[in-house]
This record gives structure tokens, C-alpha cells and sequence, in this order.
């Protein structure tokens, strides 16, 4: 597969950096690269992108591009995510080709997750 004209990157806002990297290494094991008091990237291992400094969040209320993740096992990922600090935005619903929640990070940023099982 070629990467030209294919997403790579993704941000996100934050305001607390120390928060949303724990977060996200605890509930999806993201890595971080910190790059001073106003960016802090980070890999999931497919997919780059970062955290820029921000008072404002990203939600589909506010028109937002909804960003998803896949997994496995949802109910897993669903109460990790809990455990880790997140709240759940809308909980477990099937779709045609699976199911889904949609969850808020320490920061506010509304992501999901679903699987096909």
C-alpha cells in the first residue's frame, strides 16, 4: 500500500499533556514523544499524531471529525478506558458491521471504539 494521498496524522487539543498521555498509555498502550510546553506527539504503532496545546476539545457535538479505534474485544476496551480516566459518551451500540462506544479523554476529546466482533 502506498501512502500518498492516505491519512498519517492525526491532532488533537489538550491542555493538560501529562494527563492525556497517561490516559492514553494506560487504555490503548500509546507511546509519547514530549516537545515542550506546547505539543506532545504520540504513535499507537499504525498511526502517528499529537497533542497541541488548547483550552477547546474536539466533539461531534461541536462538528468535530470523530476519530475511531479499533479492538477486539469491546467490553474490555470499554472498562479499561473507564479505569484509565475516561468517560463514556455513548454507551455500546451496534451498527450495521458491528458495534461501537463513543468515550471522552481527561481532556474533554470525544474518540470511539468499535469492533466487527
Amino acid at each position: 500500500m502506498t501512502l500518498d494521498q492516505k491519512i498519517n496524522y492525526i491532532e488533537l487539543p489538550a491542555r493538560d499533556f501529562d494527563a492525556v498521555q497517561s490516559f492514553y498509555e494506560k487504555a490503548f498502550n500509546w507511546s509519547f514523544t514530549d516537545y515542550g510546553p506546547e505539543y506532545r506527539a504520540f504513535t499507537d504503532g499504525a498511526i502517528d499524531g499529537g497533542f497541541y496545546q488548547s483550552e477547546q476539545h474536539s466533539s461531534t457535538a461541536g462538528g468535530a471529525a470523530l476519530v475511531i479505534v479499533y479492538t477486539s474485544d469491546l467490553e474490555q476496551s470499554r472498562e479499561t478506558i473507564i479505569a484509565s480516566g475516561g468517560s463514556i459518551v455513548r454507551d455500546i451500540f451496534s451498527f450495521p458491521g458491528g458495534r461501537r462506544f463513543q468515550f471522552a479523554d481527561p481532556h474533554g476529546n470525544e474518540l470511539a471504539v468499535w469492533s466487527d466482533r
